[in-house]
C-alpha cells in the first residue's frame, strides 16, 4: 500500500496544536506527523510527545574506544620495541596517562559530532513536502498516511483552521 503526504499551514501555534490534537484523535501515530517552523518553539508546544534520543551513548562509546586504542598503542609500542634505559621498567605508566587522556577526549569528541549528525537525521537524502512561507512565520504540520485516508486527514487539518492544505505532487 502506498503512502501519501499532506501539509497544513497555520498562522498561530494554537492552530497547529489543534491540528496535532485532531491527528492524534484520528489515530495517527506520532512518527507519522511532523511540525515545521522557522521559529524555535519549546519541545511539546504543539502537544507532540517528547523525542527520545540516545545522544548520551555516543560520547561514552567514543571515550571507551579512545582509551582502548591508547592502551593498545602505548603498551603495544613499548612491548613491540623494548628499550631498556638505565634499568627502568619497559612498561612505563606515567607517560601513558597523557596518551590515554588525549585519545579518550578525541574519541568522545568525534563520536559526539557523529552522534549529533545521526540524531539530527542529517543529511536528509529524501526531500519532503515543504513551503517557503514556513520561513516567513507560518507553521506546517506534515502528515504521512496510508492511501485511502485522504479525506479524513484533510478534514483533521482543515478543522484546526488551516490556511491551506498542500499535497505532494
Amino acid at each position: 500500500m502506498s503512502r501519501k503526504v499532506l501539509m497544513g499551514l497555520y498562522d498561530t501555534p494554537d492552530a497547529a496544536a489543534d491540528a496535532v490534537e485532531n491527528l492524534q484523535g484520528a489515530s495517527v501515530e506520532s512518527i507519522d506527523y511532523d511540525i515545521l517552523s522557522g521559529t524555535p518553539y519549546p519541545e511539546g508546544t504543539f502537544g507532540e510527545p517528547p523525542v527520545k534520543h540516545k545522544l548520551y551513548v555516543f560520547p561514552l562509546v567514543g571515550a571507551a574506544i579512545g582509551i582502548t586504542l591508547a592502551l593498545f598503542e602505548g603498551f603495544g609500542t613499548q612491548l613491540a620495541f623494548p628499550m631498556v634505559t638505565g634499568g627502568k621498567p619497559i612498561l612505563s605508566v606515567p607517560p601513558m596517562i597523557i596518551l590515554c587522556y588525549e585519545l579518550t577526549l578525541l574519541g568522545a569528541i568525534l563520536f559526539t559530532v557523529m552522534g549529533i549528525i545521526f540524531e539530527s537525521r542529517l543529511p536528509r537524502i529524501v526531500r519532503g513536502l515543504y513551503d517557503k512561507r514556513i520561513t516567513e512565520g507560518l507553521i506546517g504540520v506534515v502528515c504521512t498516511f496510508d492511501e485511502g485516508r485522504d479525506e479524513e486527514i484533510t478534514k483533521c487539518l482543515n478543522d484546526a483552521g488551516a490556511l491551506e492544505v498542500k499535497s505532494e505532487e
